[in-house]
């Protein structure tokens, strides 16, 4: 990988420049960056930067390139936007919507170190946000009307995005598929982590867009409980976890869980998914009607309200860059 130094001196050659390092994984490196233009015009961005190392190699060009082209047009509140694909020095990198705030793991791991239970109707609140997103994206269509058939496969709280304004964005749409625009091949791969896969996933299975929606049950109740009940430090464990572990009442593991939460969280876990939610929209509606049909429910500015009190205002940016391969059979 280049110096920062040498980093910073060929994108302003570019019209970037690179402020500082916000995130590092084991693929690349993600910047803020101002894109500065005619007119003394600067904009902070995102520059997600793939490592050499992992740009000369055809594989990952593919992934990095094909998330890219994916998310060019996804342009919605909930997905953080992809703006350019370049490529300088010999290396690949992304220029994307800087998310000043925090991802689900950071505001997870504060909880915990507070001791303190997150509200459930925050919790709820972020999940229907997550939900509004697939909706978006799982409806997506190409310029000619065909459904693109997105399946993120990667749900999970370091892929979530909560900006100081209360804006959730989902991300990293690195191991997405879509038609003409699949290159792990299921039935050899598991693409996702391994805590927060479908069962279709964990089985190798082939997946629809159902698959995101088993995993935005385990991201609720995670939120809720302040754990992963399918995590095991071993990560088969997990995956055989997720197969075969009997699934609780939350209500009685967190008593001011309701009937009525329970029952959305319930059908998000039916391992069959002919029984699962149908799509992210019923998700998402189930959500809103438990938020809001008898109350006046959470908005955007309360969660940002919310974040602050409980981050505090000098947090650094959200950012994720995936860093665990697919896991393959052996």
């Amino acid at each position: 990988m280049e110096t920062v130094a040498a980093i910073k001196h060929i994108f302003n050659e570019i019209h970037y420049e690179m402020v500082h390092k916000v995130a590092e994984g084991g693929m690349g490196v993600v910047y803020e960056a101002f894109q500065r233009g005619a007119g003394n015009f600067k904009k902070v961005v995102a520059v997600k930067l793939i490592r050499e190392e992992y740009s000369a190699i055809e594989e990952f060009q593919k992934n990095f390139i094909g998330e890219a082209r994916l998310v060019a047009d996804l342009i919605h509140t909930n997905i953080v936007q992809t703006y350019h694909l370049g490529q300088v020095g010999g290396q690949y990198f992304m220029v994307m919507e800087y998310v000043r705030g925090v991802n689900l793991e950071q505001l997870l791991e504060r909880h915990r170190a507070l001791r303190r239970n997150m509200p459930i109707d925050i919790a709820a609140f972020i999940v229907s946000r997550i939900a509004r997103g697939l909706t978006y994206a799982h409806q997506k269509r190409d310029s000619e009307g065909r459904l693109l058939g997105i399946v993120h496969r990667d749900i999970g709280p370091k892929n979530v995005l909560i900006a100081y304004e209360g804006d959730v964005k989902l991300t990293d749409f690195g191991i997405a598929k879509a038609l003409d625009l699949m290159y792990n091949e299921e039935g050899k791969v598991i693409a996702g982590k391994d805590e927060y896969l479908s069962p279709e996933q964990a089985s190798y299975a082939v997946t629809d867009a159902r698959a995101d929606l088993f995993p935005l049950g385990i991201v609720l109740t995670e939120l809720l409980l302040g754990r992963n009940i399918f995590r095991s430090t071993d990560r088969a464990q997990s995956r055989r976890n997720i197969l075969s572990m009997p699934i609780p009442q939350f209500s009685t593991l967190r008593p001011d869980i309701d009937p009525k939460l329970e029952a959305i969280i319930q059908k998000a876990f039916q391992r069959d998914r002919d029984q699962r939610y149908q799509s992210a929209y019923e998700v998402l509606n189930d959500l809103e009607m438990y938020l809001y049909s008898d109350r006046y429910g959470p908005t955007n500015e309360k969660l940002g309200v919310y974040l602050k009190e409980i981050m505090g205002h000098n947090e650094p940016i959200a950012a994720t860059l995936s860093s665990r391969p697919p896991t393959t059979i052996s």
